[in-house]
């Protein structure tokens, strides 16, 4: 495929749909890096780079480490795929000192480098299925039964995920008379960072890295927020 990609994810969440070969070969609980491990099957390993930072104490880490750390490997990269998990935000730690904010921070960044300077990353939000094989936990579809619009619970993202999601500056809205006027579903690609199913990622994965590169053509239509310290004071 030719394109550079970096995931973010977190390494040992396991309250994941169950790899029946994982639970077969290895007897134990499938985490979501056996979810970017099916990525690179799919995707190919030479294009992706990962993020494997879980567990390393960021309170310690100076900006200039941080930037260091990851620029090399976001850097080259053009698309950036954020696994979504039940357990990806630590509650007991502040959103600076978790490794997948940073990760997304830098994506959509422009970085300079020897005269050239790297443009803003494509994202993707990959939902993937809980141990239940459902993805209620952030996504309900058909919440209306004449429209079959979508809710994403974007509330239990890190913050610089929702807010570069429906941040579009020109809204547009269902038509459906079953809304109330000030609760009218947005229509068309109306976020920078748009989800999709775990499902519907791997039967289309082309598709779906194309319309990464499409938003990303249009970047101008989109209010991004970048900056985490800034987010975090002001959202």
């Amino acid at each position: 495929m030719g394109r550079k990609i970096f995931i973010s994810y977190k390494y040992m969440d396991t309250d994941v749909l169950q790899m029946p070969h994982i639970a077969f070969f290895q007897n134990r609980r499938t985490r979501v890096r056996d979810y970017v491990d099916r990525l690179q099957d799919l995707i190919g390993a030479e294009n992706i780079n990962k993020g494997e930072k879980d567990g390393e104490d960021m309170s310690v880490l100076e900006d200039a480490t941080i930037q260091s750390i990851l620029g090399d490997k976001i850097y080259d990269s053009s698309i950036t795929l954020v696994l979504i998990s039940p357990n990806m935000k630590d509650p007991y730690l502040s959103e600076t000192d978790q490794w997948i904010p940073w990760e997304i921070s830098y994506s959509l960044r422009e970085q300079s480098r020897e005269g050239r300077t790297s443009k803003t990353n494509g994202v993707m939000a990959i939902v993937l299925p809980d141990a239940n094989n459902s993805y209620g936990y952030y996504m309900q579809e058909h919440a209306c039964p004449y429209c079959n619009n979508r809710i994403l619970y974007t509330g239990r993202l890190f913050k610089i995920l929702s807010v570069n999601m429906f941040n579009r500056y020109y809204h547009s809205y269902s038509t459906c008379p079953y809304h109330l006027y000030n609760n009218r579903p947005e229509t068309g690609e109306c976020s920078y960072i748009p989800s999709v199913k775990w499902d519907d990622f791997i039967n289309n994965v082309e598709g779906n890295l194309q319309r990464v590169e499409r938003i990303k053509e249009n970047i101008n239509a989109y209010d991004i927020k970048k900056n985490l310290k800034t987010i975090i004071e002001n959202y």
